[in-house]
């Protein structure tokens, strides 16, 4: 199996952790769609298979296309492409977009899954992160959801924030968990180096969490989500169980996709690829048939460190076995030995042949996962 994912970067008002563009022009947008279509049929064959297990629409805000662009990016899809009797097919979208006339038009369409950005459901912090929807609006959006028919909604929450404290996030965690939702996914605020968050606080206008703070709510994060009968299949994903995202899986199992879209990655397997993030340099591209790229051919170290990093931030961790049929008996024995002392030290732990982080070992990964490469 196969996944695509269409990066669809627009966005009504440039956001507090984002640079993405304003989408609304009506002609701006069906130049991007035909773009998209267009590449679409250019890299038909880039997949080692054409069966598709899942298709997730994301990247800024794609809950700005209307009906008339879904069905021509699905006709083009059909056209190229099968899909698995299960596949699942997601929109990512925002809760100020979800209102009952374009429900009307989602409830036409192949989506099964919705993925709703909703971040935080106090109205100090939407206000802070320069989100247009309130706490309300968020509730309402998800029960609109609900009443429509969509049973696989997963929502987007964020921790970390400035000012936050433990009973502001958990006001946000109790509301979401009413929700009935089955998917969370759950990211610590990040300050990248240029972005428009980071500039703030390098001015002093705004201050980051402290870093014991940021761990105590993530630890609270987990304790709640359990009580609901949410499991953490990955670090910050959290689920019913078989709800599952298959688009996430994808990356951390290994699986072929195709990302579409500027800036879009993908990965056949054996390279990485990935789409020039400049919009009108990627229509421009695709409109003379000749895609602006860049490509990294994977060594089998790198793609040994790949698969130490994505397997360890599941739940079920590194099959071991798959480790040494991929990589060979010495490179089995070089990630059992490095990870001996934190086995020792309880943040990781051998279970029915796969080793994988505890609870403890969650809040150190990063050291844990780069200390279990292989450096020459």
């Amino acid at each position: 199996m196969a996944s695509l994912y269409l990066h669809i970067p627009f966005c009504k008002s440039r956001c507090i952790y984002c640079d993405f563009y304003s989408g609304t022009d009506t002609s701006q947008r069906a130049s991007y769609v035909q773009a998209l279509c267009d590449e679409l049929k250019l890299r038909s064959t880039y997949l080692p298979t054409r069966v598709l297990d899942s298709i997730y629409f994301g990247g800024g805000t794609p809950s700005l296309l209307q009906k008339e662009d879904f069905e021509r990016l699905f006709e083009e899809i059909y056209t190229h492409f099968m899909l698995s009797p299960s596949a699942e097919i997601t929109l990512e979208c925002n809760p100020d977009d979800l209102s009952a006339d374009y429900m009307a038009q989602l409830k036409t369409l192949p989506f099964n899954r919705l993925s709703i950005g909703i971040q935080s459901f106090d109205d100090e912090e939407l206000k802070f992160l320069k989100r247009r929807h309130t706490a309300q609006k968020a509730q309402e959006a998800v029960a609109l959801c609900q009443a429509n028919g969509f049973e696989n909604i997963s929502i987007d929450l964020m921790y970390g924030l400035p000012n936050q404290t433990p009973e502001t996030w958990q006001k946000t965690l109790d509301v979401a968990m009413r929700l009935g939702v089955q998917h969370l996914s759950a990211y610590s605020l990040m300050y990248e180096e240029g972005s428009p968050l980071t500039r703030l606080r390098n001015a002093g206008k705004t201050t980051e969490l402290d870093e014991a703070t940021s761990v105590a709510l993530f630890e609270q994060l987990i304790d709640t989500v359990a009580l609901y009968g949410f499991e953490q299949y990955e670090i910050s994903n959290f689920c019913l169980p078989t709800f599952h995202s298959r688009h996430n899986s994808s990356y951390w199992h290994g699986v072929s996709y195709l990302g579409v879209g500027a800036a879009a990655h993908s990965f056949d397997g054996v390279s990485r690829q990935w789409n020039v993030a400049n919009t009108v340099r990627y229509m421009a591209g695709v409109a003379a048939g000749q895609l602006e790229v860049e490509r990294e051919e994977l060594t089998d170290d790198e793609r040994y460190n790949e698969f130490v990093f994505t397997a360890l931030r599941t739940r079920s961790g590194i099959n071991l076995s798959d480790l040494e049929q991929r990589f060979g008996n010495a490179r089995l024995a070089y990630c059992l030995r490095l990870a001996q002392p934190y086995i020792d030290g309880g943040q990781l732990e051998l279970r029915a042949g796969q080793l994988a982080l505890t609870r403890a070992g969650i809040f150190v990964s990063d050291g844990i996962m780069s200390d279990l490469c292989y450096v020459d």
